[in-house]
């Protein structure tokens, strides 16, 4: 329990963690400032309330398959990504470390949770993903018709088709162009 007090005394006023402890029967026991701020406006008093009211029914699982973890390996902190209900239909992303508690029998007495909001850098991640997939494609298709002329060329001894794949690798290399020129 002095791991959590040493812990509380730091981040009990953060603004950029939460701290959360989790007692033997899965109700809140502690919340620092940050998450109380957050969550309880959405569900009222947490303290001595079920840790799942906050989060998504499907990611209740991975909390007890973590928590497991964590009393099995008192020494280690086990992470977890979490969605939490924002009050609005949708989720806030948030990134925990877990670490169990004993008292001072070695008994288990809880789990306590640091963690933080990751829903911005989640959709910045995602927004990149869909951006460099759109760019490949629109890159590679160019790339991929100027290979095909490239083919064309080599295997063609007719003069005047040979012209038409001329100015049609010219205008594949204007598209590539306009289409680098977009995306920089």
């Amino acid at each position: 329990m002095q791991q959590f007090d040493d812990v509380k005394s730091v981040l009990a006023e953060s603004q950029t963690y939460y701290l959360v402890s989790v007692d033997m029967n899965s109700n809140y026991s502690y919340l620092n400032r940050r998450y109380a701020l957050w969550f309880e406006p959405i569900h009222g008093d947490l303290v001595g309330k079920n840790f799942s009211i906050t989060m998504h029914p499907d990611d209740q699982l991975v909390c007890e398959q973590v928590s497991m973890q964590a009393f099995a390996n008192p020494d280690s902190v086990f992470p977890a990504v979490l969605r939490k209900m924002d009050g609005n239909g949708g989720f806030v992303m948030t990134k925990w470390e877990f670490k169990a508690m004993f008292d001072e029998l070695g008994n288990p007495n809880g789990i306590f949770c640091i963690g933080h909001d990751i829903t911005e850098l989640t959709r910045a991640n995602t927004d990149l993903e869909e951006i460099r997939n759109s760019h490949s494609h629109e890159v590679r298709k160019h790339v991929a018709n100027l290979l095909g002329l490239g083919r064309v060329i080599a295997e063609s001894d007719n003069a005047k088709a040979l012209k038409h794949v001329a100015k049609m690798i010219e205008q594949c290399t204007i598209d590539l162009d306009n289409a680098i020129r977009k995306i920089y």
